[in-house]
């Protein structure tokens, strides 16, 4: 292989990545937006058939059981209340047709008193993703909330499979 044709494999697996990344970025971010907009069908087509969603008080398994779960009257509640599901920029790790992303997501809800918006749940949010024939989508997205758990820090860690454990004192 010749020096340009080496450049250029390695320029179309740079590529190749970057869109990885950015496809997968807005997935994740699709999901506030689609979910505060009631849009059952498309929140749940962000899974694959099988896939799970596992949020602490609840565990969704396939799409049909995350569409009916935005459907639901509690989560129509929300909406109706006003609601917020803010997702923020997710740490994407690509390793060929699997990849996994790890962010936080804060669920902000309007006050029923007048008392304007309030965080309701601040989790740490941990994201296994597919690409298929159509695409990437969710094989899993597991929520904790962040109250003190250590599962909750050690989900987002997770994120960073090459991270380089330090002593804390290192950190400063």
């Amino acid at each position: 292989m010749s020096d340009i044709e080496q450049r250029l494999a390695g320029l179309e697996e740079r590529l190749r990545l970057i869109e990885d990344e950015l496809a997968i970025t807005r997935l994740v971010l699709s999901y506030g937006p689609l979910v505060d907009s009631g849009s059952a069908d498309a929140v749940a087509a962000m899974w694959e058939p099988d896939g799970v969603y596992d949020v602490d008080e609840l565990v969704m398994n396939g799409r049909e059981e995350i569409a009916a779960m935005v459907r639901s009257g509690a989560h129509q509640s929300w909406i109706s209340g006003g609601c917020a599901h803010v997702v923020g920029a997710p740490h994407v790790t690509v390793t060929g047709d699997d990849a996994v992303a790890v962010c936080y997501s804060l669920m902000i809800v309007n006050g029923v008193d007048g008392s304007g918006f309030t965080v309701r749940r601040a989790t740490a949010n941990h994201w296994r993703l597919h690409r298929g024939p159509g695409g990437w989508t969710v094989a899993t997205r597991t929520n904790r909330v962040l109250d003190g758990r250590s599962e909750s820090p050690e989900l987002l860690a997770s994120g960073f499979p090459h991270r380089e454990e330090r002593p804390a004192d290192a950190a400063r």
